[in-house]
């Protein structure tokens, strides 16, 4: 009955030269030159894939926004869930940047629906290397490895519970409940092994939640 979601971008463009409104308005630094804007159909892989893409080209992500509501409440068909803004210093760079990032949302999402309808699920994903963009949001150093751990509200609590518990990692960044797209969860740290147990625990407590609404240990 689990089944993994595709996830896609909707929509991407290229900008080849930077106007100084944009340099100004966005902070992008003097030395880039070009930037690319694009949308995706699923919020979550969004930011793990951006952030892989800092790790492969010479890019740095300016901006990554939700839509309120998620997916279905885009103002446009290409809106997406999310749009992020990536800049470099060449246009090879961005477009490098932008490659990499759609293998990223097309081929390594972590969405997984539990049951036909597509009504009960998490995002749950492992990184054992994180990428400057999330060295510099999270303030974590390099190398370090986290855990993406995302459900709906109520299970996301409770899942995240279950991680806390029965693995060895803290938390670097918390989506408190409700989240822009209705969701809750966290980004936790740790050693290698201890992020994987984490996403595992939290699968199951989700899992749980889904197929067991009413119990109460």
């Amino acid at each position: 009955m689990k089944r993994r979601i595709d996830a896609h971008v909707v929509m991407e463009k290229l900008v080849p030269r930077i106007t100084e409104e944009y340099r100004k308005i966005y902070d992008i630094p003097e030395n880039h030159e070009s930037m690319a804007i694009f949308s995706a159909d699923c919020e979550d892989v969004m930011w793990l894939a951006v952030d892989d893409a800092t790790k492969k080209a010479k890019i740095k992500v300016i901006q990554i926004e939700t839509v309120y509501g998620g997916v279905d409440y885009s103002w446009s068909r290409y809106g997406g869930e999310i749009t992020a803004i990536i800049s470099g210093e060449k246009v090879a760079d961005v477009k490098s940047g932008l490659q990499y990032a759609k293998d990223y949302i097309e081929n390594k999402s972590g969405n997984y629906s539990l049951n036909e309808e597509g009504t009960l699920g998490y995002y749950v994903d492992y990184v054992p290397r994180i990428g400057k963009y999330y060295q510099e949001s999270l303030g974590l150093s390099e190398g370090t490895s986290i855990a993406y751990l995302v459900s709906a509200p109520v299970e996301s609590m409770y899942g995240l519970d279950k991680a806390l518990k029965a693995a060895d990692v803290k938390i670097a960044e918390l989506s408190e409940i409700p989240s822009r797209v209705n969701t809750g969860g966290a980004i936790v740290y740790g050693t290698e092994s201890a992020c994987r147990s984490a996403v595992e625990a939290f699968a199951e407590g989700v899992e749980y939640c889904a197929f067991h609404p009413m119990n109460i240990e």
